[in-house]
């Protein structure tokens, strides 16, 4: 099928075509999808904005189990809810987070629930370009919520801030577990902190060495019991609500500088300018003007 039909298929509860346009968005095809939306849009109502909720933390927190059983608690609303799982390593194995979709395995025959993984290498773009195009098929198609999950290390928790609102990172309990966080970054793309297996011991002793750290509410959550859920998406729910056009202008300005410093990056003329820069041919201020003009160079 081409594009507007799989739109089209999509549209009445097709998983696999809507799989297929995401398969689109992200390679070499997303402009043509996009573009197909974009027509959509501008020949009918406009497409409400999807609620987009960032999970994210160190490997072995139980994103995982926590993601499962929000997409309990949201589907016991009548939402459509997707998942989508971002694994900044493997374009193929999608490496522990496909390893993990064994744990939505209650949801997978569920038609009101699509579950995806995404893997920025290989992908044109990368993460900052696949996930927002990503988010935009999913809007078009009417989910009510999409899930962002991702492990917590490196740029990636960088890029999907810039996208969910809000950003939930997972710890556990352990000694020195805040300190990482912190050191990781975690802690400065956080809206809300819920300590997972908060039965184990040591988890009131995470939240007290964490809120030194941090002004965001902490929580604290056993995943796999459903101890807690409520609490957590009522603090989703009210971070909605304290949402203000201010935030999600800065939200789009983090969103616009990640997607440009993911062109330059692959910019076809950023090897010669180093090499220039390098050899003393051209200083950086000069290199990084002509980068951001565009100019050719050879």
């Amino acid at each position: 099928m081409n594009v507007p039909e799989l739109v089209a298929a999509a549209r009445t509860g097709s998983l696999r075509a809507a799989g297929r346009l995401l398969t689109r968005v992200e390679g070499a095809r997303r402009d043509e999808v996009l573009a197909v939306l974009d027509r959509d849009s501008a020949q009918g109502p406009g497409t409400e904005p999807v609620r987009v909720v960032g999970v994210t933390g160190p490997p072995g927190a139980g994103k995982s189990t926590t993601v499962a059983a929000l997409v309990g608690a949201y589907r016991e609303r009548g939402l459509r809810v997707a998942v989508l799982a971002v694994d900044p390593s493997s374009p193929y194995s999608g490496g522990a987070l496909l390893g993990d979709r064994i744990r939505m395995a209650a949801h997978t025959t569920d038609p009101g629930v699509l579950i995806r993984s995404l893997a920025a290498r290989g992908h044109l773009g990368g993460l900052a370009a696949a996930v927002p195009a990503a988010v935009r098929v999913l809007a078009a198609l009417s989910y009510d919520l999409i899930l962002l999950e991702t492990v917590g290390v490196g740029q990636s928790e960088i890029e999907i801030a810039a996208v969910a609102d809000p950003t939930v990172v997972i710890l556990t309990p352990g000694a020195g577990d805040a300190v990482q966080a912190a050191k990781a970054g975690l802690l400065e793309v956080a809206d809300l902190l819920v300590v997972n297996k908060a039965d184990r011991d040591g988890a009131h002793q995470t939240v007290r060495d964490l809120r030194p750290e941090t002004d965001v509410p902490i929580l604290t959550l056993s995943a796999s019991k459903g101890d807690g859920l409520p609490l957590l998406i009522e603090a989703i729910d009210a971070h909605r609500r304290a949402d203000t056009p201010a935030r999600r202008t800065a939200r789009a300005h983090a969103q616009i500088l990640s997607l440009a410093q993911t062109r330059l990056r692959a910019h076809p003329d950023l090897a010669s300018l180093a090499a220039d820069v390098a050899a003393g041919r051209r200083d950086a201020y000069t290199a990084a003007g002509l980068l951001l003009r565009g100019t050719p160079e050879g």
